[in-house]
């Protein structure tokens, strides 16, 4: 079977490897770097091609001969590729986590008879696919929260962060209003808002925010109570409020000495240095999922930790992992036949086919990326 991802970024080309390592697939990767393809081309047994993959056309000629696509574009541009590759009509597996509605593609996708899973990384996705399990189990879900962050295991000032994804995708949790569901009504806030703090055991207290992290939740999981927050190490939330408020995340142009200039772009070429992994540093992913509801007149909760490290082995960042591993166990049920409903689909709905939940799982251990899972009764 042929595979193709699409963008070689810090989660794209672990990907590539980790399904390279399978005999029953040919897998190819393409993205605009060409530094990137060359590296891939010479170190691993993967055809490679510099594309620009934000022309569709160019995305519709490239992956025409694959049987399954991974769409791993930085979000702005995800839209556009994931519509490119259901107008061709191939199975694809989503990581770019766009902004756009997804489901303006649900009638053509089943015109095409494609499948298409979206938003198939940690958060969202194995958190969306633990939820959506959940929810399949009990008679009545109650309420749903979801802590999530990938942190860089050494804390160092001024941020304490690392950009673990596309650094323009985690400036728009920043700035992007916050979807929530509270007593069963849909509620917006601001971003980095109601500041909690959470105690975990590998890595002490954490600062939990606003972020719009429920994506399809929202809609498809009938809770009166929803919310996802993003975890920090504690005064990064100061730090980053500050500087949106000052207006250095705006997109639009303002005047400097004669030149036009996003102060987005200023922002973004002094800070995405700065939050670079660099060579030998190492990061961390943490999340908690909790689900409440009744079943058979109990009230139970279903709790789903997850501390994951960077890989020394594999050389494999933490983020990468816990993204990637998901989306290519995606990839592997699909190729099983084990997943075949076709249209857009959000991972939740990968959480009602209990099988599925127990195969992405058991592969996920494999790999060493281990969820722990507690239910208990509420009294």
């Amino acid at each position: 079977m042929k595979i193709i991802v699409l963008g070689a970024g810090l989660v794209g080309t672990p990907m590539a490897v980790d399904l390279a390592n399978d005999s029953e697939f040919e897998v190819s990767i393409a993205d605009i770097d060409k530094q990137a393809m060359s590296n891939i081309s010479i170190k691993y047994n993967i055809q490679s091609f510099q594309k620009d993959l934000s022309n569709p056309e160019t995305v519709k000629n490239l992956v025409k001969k694959y049987d399954i696509i991974i769409n791993a574009v930085p979000g702005f541009m995800g839209f556009s590729v994931m519509k490119a590759i259901v107008e061709v009509g191939k199975n694809m597996v989503d990581i770019a986590f766009f902004p756009e509605d997804p489901f303006q593609l649900d009638e053509l996708a089943k015109k095409n008879n494609v499948i298409a899973l979206m938003d198939c990384g940690v958060a969202p996705g194995m958190s969306n696919i633990l939820v959506g399990y959940a929810d399949y189990v009990l008679d009545k879900t109650e309420k749903v929260e979801i802590y999530v962050g990938g942190l860089p295991e050494i804390r160092k000032w001024p941020y304490e962060y690392k950009a673990v994804f596309s650094p323009i995708d985690v400036i728009e949790e920043y700035t992007r209003p916050a979807r929530y569901v509270e007593n069963g009504k849909m509620i917006v806030r601001p971003a980095l808002s109601e500041r909690e703090y959470l105690d975990f055991p590998e890595v002490g207290t954490l600062e939990a925010f606003n972020s719009d992290g429920l994506r399809t939740l929202a809609d498809t999981i009938d809770a009166p109570n929803m919310k996802e927050k993003t975890l920090r190490f504690p005064g990064h939330i100061e730090k980053i409020a500050v500087l949106r408020e000052t207006g250095f995340f705006e997109k639009n142009e303002i005047e400097i000495n004669g030149v036009m200039i996003r102060p987005l772009d200023f922002t973004a070429k002094l800070l995405f240095p700065k939050w670079k992994l660099k060579e030998g540093e190492t990061d961390i992913t943490v999340m908690k999922v909790v689900v409440e509801g009744i079943k058979e007149n109990k009230k139970l909760r279903f709790t789903y930790n997850l501390f994951d490290r960077f890989d020394k082995t594999s050389n494999t960042h933490s983020m990468a992992r816990t993204t990637g591993y998901t989306a290519t166990m995606a990839v592997r049920m699909l190729a099983k036949g084990l997943f075949t409903r076709k249209g857009i689909s959000p991972p939740e709905f990968i959480g009602r086919q209990p099988e599925c939940v127990d195969y992405i799982l058991k592969g996920l251990t494999q790999r060493g990326v281990v969820y722990n899972k507690y239910i208990e009764e509420l009294n």
